[in-house]
């Protein structure tokens, strides 16, 4: 088994229940084919660095994922046709961390 980080930028205009719906699906997917997810954050809606079909924004997914290959394979496969997705990554990592939260708001600094 293989760790992986895999990151969705879904549409801008996707509202929260549909975001929920995209987790949930592709979830059951990777534990459907054998695979777990250890860690999901949602990273919400930020800035694209350039346009992507016609969107100046996207709302980030993050999973972190212990499987095989022919689990991404998979998941891949299904997120090519989804129109709600704009774009998908996949890396493949020695060690996953799942402690820190890279894009969570510390509320100390939101203090300064």
């Amino acid at each position: 088994m293989n760790f992986y980080e895999h990151t969705l930028i879904a549409r801008q205009d996707t509202s929260p229940s549909q975001i929920k719906q995209i987790e949930e699906k592709y979830s059951k997917l990777i534990e459907n084919n054998e695979g777990k997810i250890l860690k999901f954050e949602s990273w919400g809606i930020m800035q694209l660095s350039y346009l992507i079909k016609k969107n100046k924004k996207g709302n980030y997914l993050h999973f972190k994922i212990k499987g095989k290959g022919s689990t991404i394979k998979e998941l891949e496969k299904n997120e090519r046709l989804d129109k709600n997705l704009l774009r998908y990554m996949t890396v493949k990592v020695k060690k996953l961390d799942l402690e820190t939260d890279y894009f969570k708001k510390n509320y100390e600094d939101l203090k300064k």
